[in-house]
């Protein structure tokens, strides 16, 4: 059986997928595959479904949440009983967990990457950051467990992998534009400094990528637009290094075509 969290939770055997129905049930399962192979304590548990005001039979509720959620995965071919999914949604003392290897759930193969990618960073060797960042990247099926609404506990985590992807996502483009590939990522970084007008990075990553495909009117009007947004929502302006950035632009200073992130390696310097 395959778990996926990153996008819709689902639990996919054989291709039929064996989610239980009610909305609580399945919040509790995202809990558990969150926490992957780690103990879970019940109030933890009590504490995400009802947040912080349990009812009095909330323990028991609770108990019958779990036989359920197993009663799902048993009817799935790759367990096949009750007994076998007791294996894999474990009881503990007072705590639950859920048992499954790293290929089995998508969360735990993308932080597998996410690593391998760091080493890839540290070792100097953008073809292999760009390679698996990528393939860590086509895990996501969507927001976080879209469709749930997180409590307490899951807010957190969800944020937490949200950013990360977003991180992600701009190391990869870093090392990208190391190599060249401007004119590929020109729609990508469009929509995504679109949905995040206030990320500098991004625009700035933007930036240099149209720039550097011969449309420097649209990569100044791109910085006039993260300018205004700043000044209207956080009443700031850009940072010094996507001013210099910028400034660059403007005289077309020759930099800007060679090296990582072209100049943006040069500007960090500057701003140092």
């Amino acid at each position: 059986m395959e778990f996926q969290v990153l996008g819709p939770l689902a639990a996919i055997d054989h291709g039929v997928d064996y989610l239980p129905t009610a909305p609580k049930q399945r919040h509790l399962l995202a809990l558990l595959l969150l926490n992957a192979n780690l103990p879970v304590s019940t109030d933890t548990c009590m504490e995400e479904l009802w947040e912080g005001d349990p009812p009095p039979s909330a323990l028991p509720t609770l108990q019958t949440y779990i036989l359920q959620i197993r009663r799902s995965l048993a009817r799935s071919p790759s367990m096949g009983s009750l007994r076998a999914a007791r294996q894999v949604l474990v009881t503990g003392s007072r705590s639950y967990r859920i048992v499954t290897p790293e290929v089995s759930l998508d969360l735990s193969h993308f932080t597998s990457l996410l690593h391998e990618g760091r080493v890839a960073q540290r070792d100097g060797d953008d073809r292999s950051v760009s390679s698996v960042f990528r393939r860590a990247l086509a895990l996501w099926r969507g927001e976080v467990l879209a469709g749930i609404t997180p409590g307490p506990h899951l807010h957190e985590r969800v944020d937490s992998l949200t950013e990360t992807r977003l991180g992600m996502l701009e190391q990869c483009f870093e090392a990208e534009l190391r190599l060249g590939l401007h004119h590929q990522l020109l729609s990508e970084l469009g929509a995504l400094s679109a949905r995040h007008p206030l990320n500098e990075n991004l625009t700035a990553q933007n930036m240099l990528a149209l720039y550097r495909s011969g449309r420097q009117v649209e990569a100044l009007d791109a910085f006039h637009r993260l300018r205004r947004t700043l000044g209207h929502e956080l009443g700031i302006e850009p940072c010094l290094r996507v001013r210099q950035l910028h400034e660059a632009i403007l005289v077309g200073d020759p930099r800007l075509d060679t090296e990582l992130i072209g100049g943006l390696a040069l500007l960090r310097e500057r701003a140092g």
